[in-house]
């Protein structure tokens, strides 16, 4: 299969590197006229290199792709607009948006700062407000478009050492659900994808949330050990089947995407239920219904350590 979205205009955020730097490569060798949009921070978001997004854009036109090189921030209005426009008056239109922008901030809750919680929010959850909202402007005109998005597995079922990242990448999730309703009467789709793969946002951080949850007697999560050898290029190809006509009925829903492997996450639902025919629980009464029916065998994925001596 080639020139699957030949074409098409797609922006993908966060595309000098990593999972965004394979989406943006491979969208081209589809046919997808590009922009690669990254301002070059490092993984704690600080710092500037407009090169990055430039280099990733001379690789796809040495293949004979086409692409843009973006460097504005995803974090404010202004520059989610402008990244739009960017598409706009390079290639005249705009089919996709594909937001893998994000940083890393990991504390554990009691240590984190203000600083740290806002600024990882505004780069994933805010970030991906901005380029999506802009972008829904025109898609509702064309009446067309593709929407993916990128939550995680730390925000879908929860991660020691990452308040921030978990807080964000959840309402990604959500986000994604609201706007696939919001915009699928218009003939667009929204879709997420959870990643699990090796980057420069797992490699490069000293005080990781692995080695957090190590110190602090907390569980892996589940497919953590595995993470040196997945390869970040191996999350595209999905990416780009939800961004093609194949997918055009695929809306609303999260993905768990991994080396070989691509899996449908399940919509939350109600597991157990207890229920009262008299009316408002009591105490008394609650109390020994929701211990032997409502969370009967649930686990706790953090159970209390014996203090250190």
């Amino acid at each position: 299969m080639t020139d699957t979205l030949q074409d098409k205009v797609a922006i993908v955020t966060g595309s000098g590197r990593g999972i965004g730097r394979g989406v943006a490569m491979l969208m081209a060798e589809e046919g997808a006229k590009v922009v690669v949009v990254d301002p070059g921070v490092n993984v704690d978001g600080s710092g500037q290199d407009q090169s990055i997004a430039e280099q990733v854009v001379a690789e796809i036109k040495a293949t004979g792709g086409q692409a843009v090189a973006c460097t504005e921030s995803v974090t404010s209005m202004a520059g989610g607009e402008k990244i739009i426009q960017t598409a706009i008056d390079n290639f005249g239109k705009l089919d996709i948006v594909v937001t893998c922008a994000g940083i890393l901030r990991d504390r554990m809750i009691f240590n984190m700062s203000e600083e740290e919680w806002d600024d990882v929010i505004a780069v994933h959850l805010k970030g991906t407000f901005t380029v999506v909202r802009n972008a829904c402007i025109l898609f509702r005109q064309q009446r067309s478009g593709r929407i993916i998005t990128f939550s995680s597995e730390s925000g879908l079922f929860g991660n020691s050492g990452q308040a921030n990242y978990g807080a964000a990448k959840s309402g990604i999730a959500g986000f994604t659900k609201v706007v696939a309703r919001d915009m699928g009467r218009y003939g667009v789709t929204a879709n997420a994808i959870a990643p699990r793969a090796y980057t420069r946002m797992i490699g490069d951080i000293p005080d990781s949330a692995a080695e957090i949850r190590e110190r602090s007697g907390v569980a892996p999560l589940a497919g953590e050990e595995e993470l040196n050898s997945l390869d970040p290029d191996a999350i595209a190809p999905f990416v780009c089947y939800l961004a093609s006509d194949y997918a055009a009925n695929i809306n609303a829903q999260t993905f768990l995407v991994f080396g070989n492997q691509v899996s449908l996450v399940s919509q939350p639902r109600p597991l157990n239920a207890i229920y009262n025919p008299e009316g408002h629980w009591s105490m008394e009464e609650l109390a020994p219904m929701a211990r032997n029916v409502l969370t009967k065998d649930i686990p706790n994925p953090a159970p209390v350590q014996a203090p250190r001596q």
